[in-house]
């Protein structure tokens, strides 16, 4: 498979990676022979975070005796340096490895967050200290407001960006993607299939094969998911005429109700998490139960059928999205779901 310089770490990673998150939703054999499979087809970068209940200890469990030559992310949202230390531990024993190549700051798209972060005795203290210790080599970031991450890049501390592009949200491509090039991070593609939401992985990666120095990690738990995804990066092929057409019209019907997370609607007077709960659907096909109702998926239960439509958060979003619909939607639907699985 062909390889990627990751910017400024110097780490040769293969073109596409896989992420860590839907692993969680099947047996540990299961996502062994995933991730197994993924190796087997040359892919050697892995992507997951410490949030991701027990992601890392299955991907420990698939690269046991195959430590060599691959490229191991994890992540964390811990805002402390004793949390972020802390998970960094976390992580180092549940996929057994001395070294986390790449460590990131997970989630950063709030300014109050990064000022928290950089602050003495924040996160990045942490992660630091942990580069000097040898527990990591790389440090990164990610996030899913764009104004945020363009500042982020021009910090030096960071050798790497993850960030949402896609076939629907390619805003990145105009300043975030080469201000990153430029300042030599590298640039790591967060939900290239619109975080489950878009099922056309030909299309979806003929789109990102146009832009060969990034490296996109989807969500896997299917060995023929990986399979199909590295025939078409392999391939080299983009989108070109009649397909392009089909991908553009395809993509500007999903845009008007797909969420960036870039978090312009909240606060919301009602106390809703607004953006967990325009994606909340996206949960119920990518996580387990628990994550669902301990993780990111509680707010929006605790809170169904609190919106009173004010329309606040719709007058904020830059996308012009329907997000009064969206979240009444999804209360009903975490209120099914909390019927079902709440004792």
């Amino acid at each position: 498979m062909r390889r990627v310089i990751l910017g400024k770490t110097g780490l040769e990673v293969s073109a596409v990676g896989v992420g860590g998150i839907p692993i969680q939703r099947v047996s540990k054999a299961e996502a062994v022979e995933a991730i197994r499979t993924a190796l087997d087809l040359g892919v050697n970068f892995i992507d997951t975070a410490a949030g991701y209940t027990d992601s890392q200890a299955k991907i420990g469990a698939a690269i046991k005796g195959r430590r060599d030559g691959l490229v191991i992310a994890s992540k964390t949202g811990q805002k402390t340096k004793e949390g972020m230390l802390a998970d960094i531990e976390r992580s180092r024993r549940e996929m057994s490895c001395d070294v986390i190549d790449l460590y990131q700051l997970h989630g950063v798209s709030a300014p109050k967050d990064w000022q928290r972060i950089s602050s003495a005795g924040g996160a990045l203290e942490g992660l630091l200290e942990a580069r000097e210790k040898g527990h990591v080599a790389h440090v990164g970031f990610t996030s899913h407001n764009l104004e945020l991450a363009i500042k982020l890049v021009r910090e030096p501390v960071f050798e790497t960006v993850q960030f949402p592009f896609n076939l629907v949200t390619s805003e990145p491509q105009e300043k975030l993607i080469p201000l990153a090039r430029s300042k030599g991070l590298g640039f790591i593609v967060m939900k290239p299939l619109c975080g489950g939401q878009y099922d056309n992985a030909d299309f979806a990666f003929r789109f990102l094969n146009g832009f060969p120095d990034l490296v996109p990690i989807p969500g896997i738990e299917q060995p023929e998911q990986i399979r199909q995804i590295v025939e078409i990066v392999n391939s080299g092929a983009t989108l070109r005429g009649k397909e392009k057409a089909a991908a553009d019209k395809i993509a500007a019907s999903l845009g008007k109700l797909f969420c960036r997370r870039c978090g312009y609607c909240q606060p919301c007077p009602q106390g809703i998490p607004i953006t967990n709960a325009m994606v909340f659907e996206g949960f119920l096909r990518r996580f387990p139960v628990a994550k669902i109702l301990d993780g990111p998926g509680k707010g929006v239960i605790e809170t169904a059928g609190l919106c009173n439509e004010c329309g606040q958060c719709e007058d904020k979003c830059p996308y012009q999205l329907p997000i009064r619909e969206t979240v009444k939607r999804a209360g009903e639907l975490a209120k099914e779901f909390a019927a079902k699985h709440q004792r």
